[in-house]
C-alpha cells in the first residue's frame, strides 16, 4: 500500500466482518494471566474520524489495541491513559480506556510519514521517535469519586510500540510480559483490513518451565493480523500464544472506539470562556466550532446558542 492520504469517507466501517471482542483469561494455576483482542473495526473508525495516513494508522491502532488489553482488569469506575511523548514526526500519541471495552485516542501530526523500513513495512518506529510512554490509571473521575491517580512512565524502548507496552509492564509495573499488537493496511477501502493482538502476563509463582514454553510458542505462532484476516478470535489468538498450556477465560465482552464528547459538553466548555471571548466569536465568526481532539467530531453553535449562553452567564 503506497503511503497515501487515508481519505476520510473512503475507509468503511466493517459492518459485514466480525465483531471486535476482547477476552480476558488466566492459565497455569492462575500464575499467568492472558488478554486477547481483535480490533479490526475500532481501529478503522479511529482512521476514518482521523483521516490517518498509513503508517500513523498503524501506530494509533496499536496503542488504541494495547489500551484495551491493560484496560480489560480495570475496575467498573476504573480507565486508563495511555500517552506517548516523542519527537518523531507523529507529534505523540493519547489513547483512553476504560473497564467497558470503550476506547479513543488520537495523534498529533494525522499525516506523519517515513519511508518503508527494511522489511518493507510500515516504519512505525521513525514516525514515532524517541521520548516516553506514560500510564495513568484513574478510579471514580467520571462519577465525581476522585482519587489520586496513579502514573507510571519509562522511556520509549523501540516505538513500535508492542515492546513499549512490555517494557512498561517489566519496568513499572513489575510484570514480565509477552506483547503482540498488529494492524494490516490493504490498498483499497476498508483499508484497515486486520488489527488485533494479545498481551500475556506472567504473575508471581509462574514457574520457568511455563515461562519458557510461552516464550517459545510466541515467537514461533504466526503473525496476529495474518490470522485475523483468516477470522481468527481472541481464543484463538491466545490458542496459537500458549500452546499446550490450557487457559480460562473469565471475561467475554465487545470492544468499539467510543467518545464521551458531545453537544452538552460543548456548550459546557464554551460556557465556562471568558465573556469578552464569547461576544467576540458571536461579533466576527457567528457562531463557534468545538472539535473532540479524540473523536474529531465537530460541534457547531449558531448565533441563537451563543446569545442564550451570554444571557445565562
Amino acid at each position: 500500500m503506497s503511503q497515501r492520504k487515508v481519505e476520510q469517507g473512503r475507509l468503511e466501517n466493517r459492518k459485514d466482518s466480525q465483531q471486535d471482542t476482547l477476552i480476558l483469561g488466566t492459565a497455569a494455576g492462575g500464575t499467568v494471566r492472558c488478554m486477547s483482542a481483535v480490533t479490526t473495526n475500532l481501529v478503522a473508525e479511529a482512521a476514518r474520524r482521523h483521516d490517518l495516513w498509513p503508517t500513523v494508522a498503524a501506530a494509533l491502532g496499536r496503542t488504541l489495541t494495547g489500551a484495551l488489553l491493560l484496560a480489560s482488569s480495570l475496575k467498573e469506575l476504573d480507565r486508563l491513559t495511555v500517552q506517548i511523548v516523542s519527537d518523531g514526526p507523529i507529534g505523540g500519541i493519547t489513547v483512553e480506556a476504560n473497564a467497558q471495552g470503550q476506547v479513543r485516542g488520537y495523534v498529533r501530526n494525522p499525516e506523519a510519514h517515513a519511508p518503508y523500513n527494511e522489511k518493507g513495512k510500515f516504519d512505525v518506529k521513525a514516525v514515532v521517535g524517541c521520548g516516553m510512554f506514560y500510564v495513568t490509571r484513574e478510579s471514580g473521575y467520571d462519577v465525581g469519586l476522585y482519587r489520586e491517580p496513579y502514573r507510571g512512565s519509562v522511556p520509549l524502548v523501540s516505538g513500535e510500540i508492542a515492546e513499549d507496552f512490555a517494557y512498561y509492564l517489566t519496568k513499572s509495573e513489575q510484570i514480565p510480559s509477552a506483547v503482540i499488537l498488529g494492524v494490516h493496511l490493504q490498498p483499497s477501502a476498508p483499508y484497515v483490513s486486520a488489527a488485533g493482538g494479545l498481551m500475556i502476563q506472567m504473575m508471581p509463582g509462574a514457574d520457568e518451565k511455563t515461562i519458557s514454553t510461552i516464550e517459545s510458542t510466541v515467537s514461533k505462532m504466526p503473525q496476529a493480523t495474518i490470522m485475523i484476516r483468516e477470522g481468527a478470535t481472541p481464543s484463538d489468538l491466545l490458542r496459537a500464544a500458549l500452546g499446550s498450556i490450557e487457559f480460562e477465560i473469565l471475561d467475554e465482552k465487545p470492544v468499539s472506539f467510543a467518545c464521551s464528547c458531545s453537544y452538552e459538553r460543548a456548550v459546557s466548555l464554551i460556557s465556562s470562556i471568558d465573556r469578552a471571548e464569547i461576544e467576540s466569536m458571536l461579533r466576527e465568526d457567528k457562531g463557534a466550532v468545538m472539535t473532540c481532539h479524540f473523536c474529531n467530531e465537530a460541534y457547531r453553535l449558531g448565533e441563537d446558542e451563543l446569545e442564550n449562553i451570554l444571557q445565562g452567564q
